[in-house]
């Protein structure tokens, strides 16, 4: 494993007993101190959220090669709410602060409300030492109803949210190798524990940044996701209390610039374009834009935060995995705070 591992006794006892066979095969006020959670305090569509951000899909991927070769990919944004033309934060096109912006809901710049987190590195730092003061997150919110979280992720660099919300992430894990980190957080899944987990694919993007975004190592790694994501969605489908009660929220913290190794230039559409789709429980299947008449489809532009109509952002994550959950938005937010975007 390229990272750590760490969570309750119960869930990582599941978590550790899958990993072993697939290496075979090839949230209103804290935990007391016996352990015992209040009773949640809402009831939403779903029991269970699992968001997935898929990091650097470019949605020119989906489309290039289609249902035939994604259909697992295609199955989540047809029989869900979807857009492949939803957008990053304004700020950034990068990692850490576009995953911090699903995490908390917030823009980047803190001295407009946002979360600070402009680095993209491994750090020791948390959110609130980089926002200058406390930032809440889903994680938060989901402990402070009774609910249990857990992150799943690709890449160390994701210890920044592992420093910042230790007590509220009840399993941490980063593992490189995909079909472990799906296995394991599939395992977490169906285990019926967990509420809210958050998966990280990093795979997209490694492959662009080494052979070029859009070229054949990246597609090859695009169709690879959905091969795991066909194993996760069949878990899913196996256990039907799990498959009723089950929402997924799917996006990407960026795209990738055709034909290059990065994804930084904030002006480029690639870089800016990423797909959003919400498939499961308290959801039904259509265009997010036409359901949401008071968001704006921004056609091939990137809107400031200024205008009252805002495209779908990967930030509206946050606010609409809470409401999913029958919870209220992520304190501090500022990405849809009033939960109005429909999926149903």
């Amino acid at each position: 494993m390229s990272g750590g591992i760490r969570g309750n006794a119960a869930r990582l006892a599941a978590v550790g007993g899958l990993l072993l066979a697939a290496g075979a095969c090839q949230f209103l006020g804290p935990v007391g101190s016996a352990g015992v959670r209040p009773v949640q305090a809402a009831v939403g569509p779903a029991d269970h959220v699992l968001a997935i951000s898929v990091d650097g899909l470019n949605p020119t991927a989906l489309t290039q090669l289609g249902r035939a070769e994604l259909p697992h990919f295609w199955r989540i944004l047809d029989e869900g709410k979807s857009t492949l033309n939803a957008r990053t934060s304004v700020e950034k096109t990068v990692t850490l602060p576009n995953h911090t912006g699903m995490i908390t809901g917030r823009r980047v710049n803190a001295a407009l409300g946002g979360h600070g987190v402009t680095i993209n590195d491994d750090t020791d730092a948390t959110v609130h030492e980089l926002a200058g003061h406390h930032i809440a997150s889903i994680f938060e919110v989901a402990q402070d109803a009774g609910l249990d979280s857990a992150l799943y992720a690709g890449k160390t660099k994701f210890d920044l949210f592992e420093n910042s919300w230790p007590d509220e992430i009840g399993t941490f894990l980063v593992e490189e190798d995909l079909p472990t980190l799906v296995t394991a957080a599939s395992a977490d899944l169906l285990t019926d524990q967990t509420e809210l987990i958050f998966l990280h694919v990093q795979s997209p993007d490694v492959a662009g940044h080494e052979d070029g975004f859009m070229g054949a190592e990246y597609l090859d790694a695009v169709r690879a996701v959905d091969v795991e994501l066909g194993r996760l969605l069949s878990a899913i489908d196996s256990e039907p209390t799990v498959a009723d009660s089950l929402a997924i929220v799917l996006t990407a913290d960026h795209g990738g610039e055709t034909g290059t190794r990065g994804h930084g230039d904030r002006s480029n559409l690639e870089n800016y374009r990423i797909p959003f789709a919400a498939w499961g429980a308290g959801t039904s299947a259509g265009d997010l834009y036409e359901r949401n008449p008071d968001f704006l489809d921004p056609d091939t532009g990137l809107p400031s935060y200024a205008p009252e109509r805002q495209p779908v952002r990967n930030a509206n994550l946050a606010n609409l995995g809470m409401e999913l959950l029958g919870l209220g938005s992520v304190p501090g937010s500022g990405i849809d705070a009033g939960q109005t975007l429909d999926v149903d």
